[in-house]
């Protein structure tokens, strides 16, 4: 395996909607040495936006049901003015980023989710990561910053969720470099008691994860997460952490968040 390294930092929704938050949050992946992937999605922006054009949204755990028009705002969203604000924001900083959907160049080919009892709409699960353009742009120093837009083979644009995206590129760019997968949010780790924020578990296992769950002792939003990191180490990913966006120089070196082994 080539020893380059490269991180791929999913950031949460909650952290884009606050400027400040979000600005530290960037300085400090500029800063980040080494080749660098964000994933992002759109925070509350998106859903404020499909109410004022009085678009209504559904949400099944967690997930949007993605109609026709409001596949409209999430592409103008989060592959449009989130996207380009990042990547503005990190050129300023002298940290070169280019901003891409999974439409451009084929970037990640998605296809439409099929349910049994739910019709999720435009919704997309990965079928495909074009790995070879992605390293041509890091080869170039570049940092891809990615919007959570696929397309299917046919040309239909579909809306797919970022932690998953951040996951399968993860797992498909782990043939070719040494891939450290960081997903990065507003609290410090995974927590024992969601109520307390400093009750972080520091590393989980797979038999951990499974009694937590048995249990009902972890937070429900939490458990997809979880899902898509240890799928990642189960498929080449060299290392998984989980904590907070502000604390990121400290995350990537091991000194906060929850490892995932």
């Amino acid at each position: 395996m080539n020893e380059k390294k490269l991180y791929i930092i999913k950031v949460g929704g909650n952290i884009i909607d606050d400027a400040a938050k979000l600005s530290t949050f960037l300085s400090s992946f500029a800063a980040l040495e080494g080749k660098k992937i964000l994933v992002h999605g759109g925070g509350k922006l998106a859903t404020k936006m499909a109410a004022d054009l009085s678009i209504p949204q559904q949400m099944v755990d967690g997930r949007r049901v993605t109609d026709a028009e409001t596949l409209k705002i999430v592409t103008m969203v989060y592959a449009g003015l989130i996207n380009k604000q990042i990547v503005a924001s990190l050129n300023a900083l002298e940290s070169p980023s280019i901003g891409l959907s999974g439409a451009d160049a084929n970037c990640i080919i998605a296809h439409k989710r099929t349910h049994p009892s739910i019709d999720f709409g435009f919704v997309g699960d990965v079928d495909l990561i074009n790995t070879e353009f992605m390293l041509n742009l890091l080869d170039k120093d570049l940092n891809l910053i990615i919007a959570p837009i696929t397309q299917d083979k046919s040309g239909q644009l579909l809306n797919t969720n970022a932690d998953t995206i951040a996951q399968e590129i993860a797992k498909a760019m782990a043939k070719d470099i040494s891939v450290t997968l960081v997903y990065s949010f507003e609290k410090k780790g995974v927590l024992m008691d969601v109520n307390d924020d400093n009750s972080v578990i520091q590393t989980m296992d797979r038999s951990l994860f499974d009694q937590l769950k048995k249990d009902n002792a972890i937070f429900a939003g939490m458990i997809p997460k979880l899902d898509n990191a240890f799928s990642a180490l189960e498929t080449g990913v060299k290392k998984v952490i989980i904590g907070d966006a502000l604390e990121l120089n400290a995350l990537v070196n091991g000194e906060s968040g929850t490892a995932i082994c």
